[in-house]
């Protein structure tokens, strides 16, 4: 049975190293280029130990992140939190925020945008 075009396998998608990131591997999974979607952008992420997202901003764009495995300290406004596998964070529109990955192990993570971000200079405010 062949797989339907709205099914993405996460090893068919090339990785990329997000701007404003350090030690991040990103594939964007749902998306307009992979399965023609208009609101929202879905990637799967794998994060070295003390790497992550440098403060910044989405305009216009709200960002959710499903932390998979790894822990992490999420940052939003200045405000901080701990992640732990099973947790979920939100990063409103036009917040700054920072996520760093503090397990000895990789973090990995999906993360929503809405609508999506696909990596445009002129949807961040670094």
């Amino acid at each position: 049975m062949s797989r339907p075009s709205w099914i993405v396998r996460e090893s068919d998608v090339p990785g990329y190293s997000p701007a404003n990131h350090s030690g991040t591997l990103n594939r964007r999974l749902i998306s307009p280029e992979t399965v023609g979607s208009n609101h929202l952008e879905v990637l799967v992420g794998t994060i070295e130990k003390g790497e992550g997202a440098l403060p910044h901003a989405h305009p216009g764009i709200e960002q959710v992140c499903y932390l998979l495995e790894g822990t992490a300290v999420v940052e939003v406004e200045g405000e901080r939190g701990h992640m732990e596998p099973g947790d979920c964070c939100f990063f409103p529109a036009d917040k700054q925020h920072v996520f760093t990955v503090t397990s000895d192990t990789p973090a990995r993570l999906l993360v929503i945008y809405s609508p999506p971000y696909e990596e445009n200079p002129e949807r961040v405010i670094r």
